[in-house]
C-alpha cells in the first residue's frame, strides 16, 4: 500500500540526497554524450531535463531520470545515419511524442508482467556491473574508449579490469579507499552520532580536500585533469546559451527521424518501465510508481529534451539507487539534483572540476554492493527455490555479460520456461476409489488447464479402465484451453461408451456447453456394496497415469 509523504515532509535528507545525485549524474552525462558522439553539453541538458521537467510530472517518489548508456549505440549509430546532430533532435522529439501516445494507450501496464525473480536479479547483475566498471576509476586507469563512467546497463568489458590492474595511479586508489572507508564506517553502530553528516557528500568533499593537498606538496599522487570530473566551461552567459543545439525543424520530413524516433521510444520505455520497478522495490516507504503516468512524463520530458538540444532520457536505475542510499524520501531530491546541474554547470564549473572521479566511483561501488549483498542472493535460494533463484542468477549473470534489455529478456526466457514447467506438472490431481465390483476415478483440473495441459489429459483418458466410473470435476478451474475441453467432450460423446466407461463432467461453466454432471452416488450405486471400505489413492496426474499404464501392461 502506497505511504502518501509531503513534498517537504524530508526536505533535508532530499537537499543532501539531490546533491549526492548531482555529484554523481554530472560524470555520468558527460561520459554517455561522449560515448554517444554528441556534444557533451547534450548529456547536461538532457540530465537537467530529466530532473526538472520529469521531476516534476513524474509520479515516483525516488525514480531519477537522466541519459542512458543503454541508449549509446543507437544514438551513436543515429547521429550518423541522420548526418547531423540537430536532425538527429527531431527523432528525439518524435520518441517523445511516441511516448506519451504509450501513456495514454496505457502500455505502461507491461510492467506489470516482470516476474520478481528477474527484477531481482535485474538489480543484482546492476550492482555487479557498477562495481566492475568503477573499479578503473577507483585505481585511476581511464580506458582507451574512455565510457568507464558509464550507467551499468550496458554491461562491461573485462579489459577493463585487466588494463585497471595494470595501470594503478596510487593517488587515485588512496582516494576510492579511503572514501570506501568512510561508507562503510557510517553503516555501524560507532558512527551512528555522525549520521547527520551525509557520507556521500564527506566522500567527495574529502576526495578535493586530499587531492588539492597532494598538488600543494608536489607528490607524485596528485591526479592530472583526466582524473576529475570534466565540465566545459563558458567564459560568458552568451557563450553558455549558445552551447544549446536548436533542433533542424526540416528533419520531420526525413522518414529515418521517424524510424530512428520509434526505435528510441520503445527501447527507453521498456528501460524505463525496468528501472520504475527495480526502483520501487528498493523503496524503503515501498510505494508505487503510476507506469502510465510515467510514461506520459518521459514523453515530455523528451520532446523537451530534443527541443533544447539534449540527449534521449530515461530512467536509471543507477542514480535512482544512489539517490535512495543517499537517504532520499520524495521527488524533491531528483528536481534538486536538476536544478544544481543547470546552476552549477552554469555558476561554477571550474570548481566542479576539482572532484575526483575515484572519490564518486567509491560511491557508486558501494551503492554496487548494496544492490547485489550476498544476503539477497541466499534470500532467493532459501524463499524462492530453483525455480526462482535460477532466473535471478541467469538474468544477473546476463545483464553483467551483456547488457539491461538482453539480460533481463533472457531472465523472462528461463522465467517463463519454469512457469511452463510447473502449469505442465499440475494438469490435475486424483482421487481413486477401488470397490470389489468397480472403481471410481475423480479428476479435479488445476485452475489454470493450458494447452501444455493436453498431452497428458489425452493419456489419462486414454488409459482410464474399461468398466470403470470417472468424474472430471472443474469447480475450481477458471480458464480450459478450447483443445482440451474439446478433446474431454469428444471423449465423453464417442470413446467414454465403446469402453462402457460412466462419465460425470460437473463444475464446468455454461459456456463451455458441457452437459454430462451423474453425481457420484448415481455412478458408484450400481457397484458399491453396503459398508464397504474402498481402496483409495490421491495424487498428481503422473501418478494416475504411472498406475493405469502399469495396470494396463498386465
Amino acid at each position: 500500500m502506497n505511504q502518501k509523504v509531503s513534498f517537504f515532509s524530508s526536505y533535508k535528507k532530499d537537499l543532501l540526497a539531490g546533491l549526492i545525485v548531482f555529484l554523481i549524474a554530472l560524470p555520468l552525462c558527460l561520459g554517455i554524450a561522449q560515448a554517444s558522439g554528441a556534444p557533451l553539453f547534450a548529456g547536461i541538458v538532457a540530465g537537467i531535463v530529466g530532473g526538472l521537467v520529469i521531476g516534476a510530472l513524474s509520479g515516483s517518489a525516488l525514480s531519477v531520470v537522466g541519459p542512458a548508456a543503454g541508449l549509446t549505440a543507437i544514438v551513436l549509430v543515429a547521429i550518423n545515419d541522420l548526418g547531423a546532430f540537430d536532425i538527429f533532435l527531431c527523432a528525439v522529439m518524435v520518441a517523445g511524442a511516441v511516448q506519451l501516445v504509450l501513456g495514454f494507450l496505457k502500455a505502461g501496464s507491461i510492467a506489470n508482467y516482470f516476474p520478481n525473480s528477474v527484477i531481482e536479479g535485474m538489480l543484482a547483475g546492476i550492482g555487479l556491473t557498477i562495481i566492475l566498471k568503477q573499479l578503473p576509476e577507483a585505481v585511476g586507469y581511464e580506458p582507451p574508449n574512455n565510457a568507464n563512467m558509464m550507467d551499468a546497463d550496458d554491461g562491461f568489458q573485462w579489459t577493463d579490469i585487466t588494463g585497471a590492474l595494470e595501470h594503478i595511479q596510487p593517488g587515485a586508489a588512496v582516494i576510492a579507499l579511503v572514501g570506501l572507508a568512510i561508507l562503510v564506517l557510517w553503516t555501524t553502530k560507532p558512527f551512528q552520532k555522525l549520521k547527520l553528516i551525509p557520507s556521500g557528500l564527506l566522500v567527495v568533499v574529502l576526495g578535493v580536500l586530499v587531492n588539492e593537498l597532494f598538488k600543494m606538496n608536489g607528490s607524485a599522487l596528485a591526479l592530472d585533469t583526466t582524473h576529475l570530473v570534466n565540465l566545459p566551461i563558458a567564459t560568458s552567459a552568451s557563450e553558455f546559451v549558445n552551447q544549446f543545439t536548436l533542433p533542424d525543424f526540416a528533419g520531420f520530413t526525413n522518414p529515418k527521424v521517424w524510424q530512428t524516433g520509434a526505435v528510441i521510444a520503445i527501447v527507453a520505455s521498456i528501460e524505463t518501465l525496468l528501472c520504475i520497478e527495480a526502483t520501487d522495490k528498493l523503496d524503503p516507504l515501498k510505494r508505487y510508481t503510476p507506469t502510465n503516468r510515467e510514461l506520459k512524463a518521459q514523453g515530455i520530458g523528451n520532446m523537451v529534451s530534443g527541443l533544447l538540444g539534449g540527449l534521449p532520457v530515461t530512467s536509471v536505475i543507477v542514480r535512482s539507487s544512489a539517490n535512495i542510499n543517499a537517504g532520499a524520501r520524495t521527488k524533491l531530491s531528483t528536481i534538486v539534483h536538476g536544478t544544481l546541474l543547470l546552476i552549477c554547470v552554469a555558476a561554477i564549473p571550474a570548481t566542479l572540476n576539482l572532484i575526483p572521479k575515484a572519490a564518486l566511483a567509491a560511491i557508486l561501488i558501494f551503492t554496487g554492493y548494496r544492490l547485489c549483498n550476498p544476503s539477497v542472493f541466499k534470500h532467493m535460494w532459501k524463499e524462492g527455490g530453483l525455480t526462482q533463484f535460477i532466473p535471478f542468477v541467469v538474468t544477473a549473470v546476463a545483464v553483467v555479460s551483456l547488457d539491461l534489455l538482453k539480460g533481463v529478456a533472457i531472465g523472462m526466457c528461463i522465467s517463463i520456461f519454469y512457469i511452463l514447467r510447473q502449469n505442465m506438472r499440475i494438469a490435475y490431481y486424483f482421487q481413486r476409489s477401488s470397490f470389489t465390483s468397480g472403481e471410481l476415478i475423480k479428476l479435479n483440473l488445476a485452475q489454470e488447464v493450458s494447452f501444455l495441459n493436453k498431452a497428458s489429459i489425452k493419456q489419462t483418458l486414454e488409459n482410464l479402465p474399461k468398466n470403470s466410473s470417472v468424474i472430471i470435476d472443474a469447480s475450481n478451474t477458471e480458464y480450459i484451453d478450447f483443445d482440451v475441453l474439446d478433446l474431454i467432450r469428444d471423449f465423453d460423446e464417442n470413446q467414454a461408451p465403446t469402453k462402457n466407461i460412466k462419465m460425470s463432467l460437473v463444475g464446468f461453466k455454461n459456456t463451455y456447453k458441457v452437459s454430462s454432471s451423474n453425481s457420484e452416488k448415481q455412478l458408484v450405486s450400481g457397484f458399491v456394496e453396503t459398508g464397504e471400505v474402498p481402496k483409495r489413492t490421491s495424487g498428481s496426474f503422473q501418478n494416475l497415469i504411472k498406475q493405469l499404464t502399469e495396470q494396463n501392461d498386465l
